[in-house]
Parts: C-alpha cells; sequence; structure tokens
C-alpha cells in the first residue's frame, strides 16, 4: 500500500538535546544496535509529484549540506494520494517513536499535529498554516509545530498574466476545495478579480479523474485558467494543459513544477530554495531550539517562469525583453 525509502546513514552521536517539543535521541525506542544515537527523521508525502519530490529530495540534501549526514536516519513514506494512508503513516512515526516529523503539505501536516503533541512537526509547503489551524501566531509557534510555507504572490501572478495576455476578460479557476492552500489562494484570486472588475468562473474538483471534465468545461467558457499549488490539480496537470493549449489558452499555476507539465507561466515556488529551508529549521531543532522560538518561514526566493512551447501552442508571442527577463523553459 506504502511506498518506504528508508536512508540510513553511518553511526554518530548528537550531544544536543531538547526540553519540552523535542529531540531526545537516547529515548528513541529505535535507538538499538547500530542505530543507537540516531536522530530519527520520518518524511510524509501524500502522492508522488516532481513538486513534492523536489521538496523532499532538498531537505536531504539540505540535511547534509548542515552537516547532519552522519547523524540521522531519514524514513521517507509516500501515501499514494489516500488520505488514509496519510493517517496510517503518521500513526506509524509517532508508534515508532520518531525525533522529527517532517510532512508536505497541508494534509500530511494536519494529519501530523493531531497524532502528537510531544514530537516536534517541520512541515513543508503549506500556503496557509494558520488557515489551516497549524499555528494560531506564525510568529510565536505555541505548541509542537512550525515549518516552511510555501504561500504564493496571487497578485503577482495575475500582474504577470495582464502583462502576457491582456485580452483576458474572463478567468476559471479550477481546484480541489478540500485543500484549505487552494482554498485560500483562489480566495485571494477573486479578490484580485473583483477589484479590477474581471469575470471569473469558479470550478472545483475532488479528485484528479474529474480534471478532465472540468478543464473541457473551462477550456469553453474563459480565455484563462488560474490553478494555485493544489496537489489534486498536480497530480493530473498535463490533462489541463493538454485541454488548455486545445482552445488556446493559458494556465497561470502556483509553482514552476505545474509550468513544466504543460502550464503557461507563474509567479512560482523554488522547491529547491524550500527544501533547504525546512531543512535549515530541522537543524535547529536537532540542535535543541525550542519550537516556540523557531517562527513559521516564508519561502525565499520567487521565480518568473514562462513556458516557451506552450506560448507557441496558444499563440502568444513573448517580446525579446520578456525572453531575457523571465526565466524560459523549452
Amino acid at each position: 500500500m506504502k511506498k518506504t525509502v528508508i536512508i540510513i546513514t553511518a553511526m554518530a552521536m548528537i550531544a544536543a538535546m531538547l526540553t519540552g517539543c523535542g529531540v531526545k535521541p537516547e529515548a528513541n525506542g529505535n535507538n538499538t544496535g547500530e542505530n543507537k544515537g540516531k536522530i530519527h527523521i520520518g518524511i510524509i508525502q501524500p502522492v508522488e509529484h516532481p513538486s513534492l519530490n523536489q521538496i523532499r529530495e532538498y531537505i536531504i540534501i539540505g540535511l547534509e549540506e548542515q552537516g547532519l549526514k552522519d547523524m540521522v536516519e531519514i524514513t521517507y513514506k509516500d501515501a499514494q494520494g489516500d488520505p488514509s494512508n496519510i493517517n496510517t503513516i503518521v500513526s506509524q512515526f509517532v508508534g515508532d517513536k520518531m525525533d522529527v516529523i517532517v510532512p508536505i503539505g497541508t494534509g500530511a501536516a494536519q494529519s501530523a499535529a493531531a497524532a502528537t503533541k510531544e514530537i516536534p512537526v517541520v512541515f513543508a509547503a503549506v500556503s496557509y498554516p494558520v488557515e489551516a489551524q497549524l499555528v494560531k501566531d506564525v510568529n510565536k509557534p505555541e505548541a509542537n509545530v512550525t515549518g516552511v510555507s510555501d504561500a504564493i504572490d496571487v497578485e503577482q501572478i495575475f500582474d504577470l498574466a495582464f502583462e502576457l495576455t491582456p485580452d483576458v476578460k474572463t478567468f476559471g479557476f479550477i481546484y480541489n476545495s478540500g485543500e484549505v492552500n487552494s482554498a485560500s489562494a483562489i480566495n485571494k484570486a477573486k479578490e484580485y478579480c473583483d477589484a479590477k472588475g474581471i469575470k471569473y468562473i469558479e470550478t472545483t474538483i475532488t479528485n484528479s479523474g474529474e480534471l478532465l471534465q472540468a478543464a473541457q468545461s473551462l477550456a469553453e467558457k474563459t480565455d484563462a485558467i488560474f490553478t494555485p499549488t493544489d496537489n489534486t490539480v498536480a497530480s493530473a496537470m498535463p490533462v489541463l494543459a493538454a485541454e488548455a493549449q486545445n482552445a488556446g489558452i493559458p494556465v497561470y499555476t502556483g509553482a514552476d513544477s505545474l509550468v513544466a507539465d504543460g502550464g503557461f507561466a507563474t509567479v512560482g515556488v523554488d522547491y529547491t530554495v524550500l527544501g533547504r529551508q525546512v531543512a535549515a529549521m530541522v537543524k535547529k531543532v536537532v540542535e535543541g531550539e525550542n519550537i516556540s522560538n523557531i517562527p513559521v518561514e516564508t519561502l525565499s526566493e520567487y521565480s518568473t517562469i514562462i513556458n516557451s512551447a506552450t506560448a507557441e501552442k496558444i499563440g502568444v508571442k513573448l517580446s525579446e525583453e520578456q525572453l531575457k527577463e523571465f526565466q524560459i523553459l523549452k
């Protein structure tokens, strides 16, 4: 049911110890035999997807860069798109007495936060942690949860949209309303459009199997489509991209990976940066910093990315200045 990858590094000891929601390697039930003294980190992601995979890969790279390579044992599990698997994996991590749990995405973070008040939880790519009820104050987390937000700047994305495709009169929004991060981003998109007098049509899906019909409907009724960093859409993004391209309309997204999958453009997330930020935060926890002293961070770098192949298919000609100014995927 679940895909598991375990990365085991050479044995070493960490002298630092946390109090409260902290790390105490010698207390971990897994610390026997060759694993004695290790910091056990459990990473969970909801589904295999390039964006999420990249976050995971760069968390691991970041931990190595932070000098923790010989001090940690990382267990990675993928829920394969099944929410019930997320709860099962998190329960397993808690039962195994992980020292730190690193959930990728809002759903996984909510499950981890609900499952334990003792183990530090350092989330990755939760766009709106307050709305997701993970923290009340991003500047001073009050429990055992902190992390790095991948909140997108919706206004910048729409400013880019009207720079590249100024004739758009009606936008289509497509997302899973069950994903808190997506719903919050769509609300910001609505506020932007309402303020500018731009029409929009909203379509929600509950699983990736509903994406084709929703995409076909929007492609017939709108001049452009916006989808945020939505895991459900991301898992089948080529379907949305193909329908939009057939209709000759752009899809603006919240992440570079969705542009790589056929979307048109974004001012979006660089997940290599996010992964490294999460790793740096995990190091603080490992070295003894209390969660309440580790504010939630936002992504430190954004990239403006355009898919030139998609531009050609939908008939958008980029200026020489735009080709020089923006990151172009070919």
